[in-house]
């Protein structure tokens, strides 16, 4: 795996490094050695996998709240998304920026998103399957989210949601959450 700074304070690219044969290839999606040697989650207490069928779903922005507050390692399996983190620290140098990275099978890339940071993405093709490893339990009071298209946080998306649930919708601004 090489790991690359995500461009917000804590977050991380990992690309997987895949070897090949007549077979096929091989490569590692996860190493607590590796993970440790960065000072990230070894951790990881969920597995969940989000199928969305049409082009252009829209899932975010994410997140749970105090102390609740998840790392997430998240790859894309299957089609492609623009996948999309917020960093909601008030006391980070980072503080209401976002930072975004396509995810496909073909890219190999898999984004880890610090505690702290609200997630989302955006497909980018139809039957789009997206894993996470999740480093807390899921707990539906402290689940929240902000809007995907506060004026304030400014996300370029590459298009506009075809699908989006309204609880997705509703989300309130940043300040507001």
């Amino acid at each position: 795996m090489r790991f690359t700074e995500a461009g917000l304070k804590g977050a991380w690219l990992v690309d997987l490094v895949s070897t090949f044969d007549d077979r096929g290839s091989f490569a590692r999606t996860f190493c607590e050695n590796e993970f440790h040697e960065h000072g990230l989650e070894t951790r990881f207490v969920q597995h969940s996998i989000s199928t969305s069928s049409r082009l252009h779903t829209l899932r975010g922005m994410h997140f749970q709240k105090v102390p609740h507050r998840e790392v997430k390692l998240v790859s894309c399996l299957q089609g492609a998304v623009w996948d999309v983190m917020v960093d909601l620290r008030t006391d980070s140098p980072t503080y209401g920026n976002w930072a975004a990275y396509e995810l496909s099978p073909q890219n190999g890339r898999q984004l880890y998103i610090p505690r702290g940071f609200a997630h989302g993405y955006l497909t980018l093709a139809d039957d789009t399957v997206i894993s996470y490893l999740i480093s807390e339990f899921y707990c539906a009071p402290a689940a929240s989210g902000v809007r995907y298209d506060d004026p304030r946080l400014g996300i370029t998306w590459p298009a506009e949601p075809a699908v989006i649930s309204e609880r997705d919708k509703d989300w309130p601004l940043l300040g507001s959450a």
